[in-house]
């Protein structure tokens, strides 16, 4: 069972990118999956994250207006599109996944998803 990030990297404040989560090694079309960051110095946290059926969480401290989080069942593979990134968004973003089936309720807790990818860098200059 394996997780995928991809899709961090560089760029200037107010750009955007879109971080994918590939699985594979398991039916995480019918699972939780989850999104995280971690910045320097600081706890992670729940950026947001998807029910199978396409249901979105948004975190409490991730804005609602600049994350958009999406999945492909099919492909196994959820994005995370940040638009209008600030420097404050700077860190490592981590895809996790529950290991159990058809659950419809995203939880923001760490310890509730059982996978995690390696991480990508996504670093804002301002």
């Amino acid at each position: 069972v394996q997780l995928q990030a991809s899709g961090g990297g560089l760029v200037q404040a107010g750009d955007s990118l879109r971080l994918s989560c590939t699985a594979s090694g398991g039916p995480f079309g019918r699972r939780v999956m989850g999104w995280f960051r971690q910045a320097p110095g600081k706890a992670r946290e729940f950026v947001g994250g998807t029910t199978w059926k396409g249901g979105v969480t948004v975190g409490p401290n991730s804005a609602r207006d600049r994350f958009h989080i999406t999945r492909e069942n099919a492909a196994n593979t959820m994005f995370l599109q940040l638009n209008n990134l600030k420097h404050e968004d700077t860190a490592v973003y981590y895809c996790a996944a529950q290991n159990y089936d058809y659950d419809l309720y995203v939880p923001l807790e760490i310890d509730r998803y059982y996978y995690w990818g390696q991480g990508t860098q996504v670093t804002v200059s301002s």
